[in-house]
């Protein structure tokens, strides 16, 4: 890795194309908001593409609009992370449309804390399938239209602190964001001498999201006021990753909090 980048403006993401796998709400809603902010066009994707076709709030279509309300430039895209067909129209899609794909974020994901005693293979299964094989078809997908990219371009997967508290014990979840941790790593290796930065980025504290509030929250799960992360500090880092290429950073894991400096907290979700 090169000398570090700097850290302390707010990157110009213009005239970059962004493609942000599930992102009808939470972080990813966050995160294609700021990318959108710094002035990138962005692909909302997500496997809900219209309100009321989940049991959560939110869709990539009111994502899209919202982000096109505040003066930026969004499109709905539907991608179910799961299916193979469904990851690569919805990339394929996007490139077309804009003629170039530069950042690519992996956030699809499913919360399972269970102890693994109490976990059926089923949902085992479920939750590797959409946190890691999900990053592995959308990361797949994007890769061809990346590396056309002279200037590089920039993949960031969305892992989690517990992937280090094995003190806490261990559930699917958690293990499959550090096999994508391991996967972004070692993927970071194989890219370099093409000029594409691969990382992830973890929030340092509790999201209270609307994934979380359906999971851990309905499990009874108290958070302390200090542990908990506005969301808006994640989405700013993700604009810090998303302008990285090779020779800056590239092959980390990194918390928010390490990349966001205290005036860019100012800025609103």
């Amino acid at each position: 890795m090169a000398g570090l980048p700097d850290l302390t403006g707010r990157p110009d993401l213009t005239g970059r194309v962004a493609f942000v796998a599930g992102a009808s709400r939470g972080i990813g809603a966050a995160i294609a908001h700021h990318l959108a902010r710094a002035g990138a066009s962005v692909a909302v994707a997500a496997r809900t593409l219209e309100e009321g076709q989940s049991r959560l709030p939110g869709s990539a279509t009111s994502v899209a609009h919202a982000i096109t309300e505040e003066g930026g430039h969004a499109v709905p895209v539907h991608c179910d992370v799961t299916d193979e067909g469904s990851v690569e129209e919805a990339v394929g899609s996007v490139a077309e449309r804009f003629q170039r794909l530069d950042i690519v974020v992996c956030n699809a994901g499913i919360t399972w804390l269970a102890s693994i005693a109490d976990t059926p293979l089923k949902r085992w299964d479920l939750v590797l399938r959409v946190n890691l094989t999900g990053t592995f078809l959308v990361t797949r997908s994007a890769l061809p239209h990346l590396l056309a990219e002279p200037a590089g371009g920039s993949l960031i997967a969305i892992t989690t602190t517990g992937v280090a508290m094995a003190d806490l014990g261990a559930n699917a979840y958690w293990v499959a964001k550090a096999a994508v941790e391991r996967l972004y790593r070692g993927l970071a290796t194989e890219l370099e001498p093409s000029g594409v930065a691969v990382n992830c980025l973890a929030p340092a504290g509790v999201v209270l999201t609307e994934g979380w509030q359906a999971t851990g929250g309905a499990a009874g799960i108290e958070v302390p006021a200090e542990m908990v992360e506005d969301v808006s500090v994640i989405g700013q880092a993700a604009v810090i990753l998303a302008a990285q290429d090779a020779g800056g950073l590239t092959g980390g894991v990194h918390l928010s909090t390490d990349l966001v400096t205290p005036p860019d907290r100012e800025l609103h979700r």
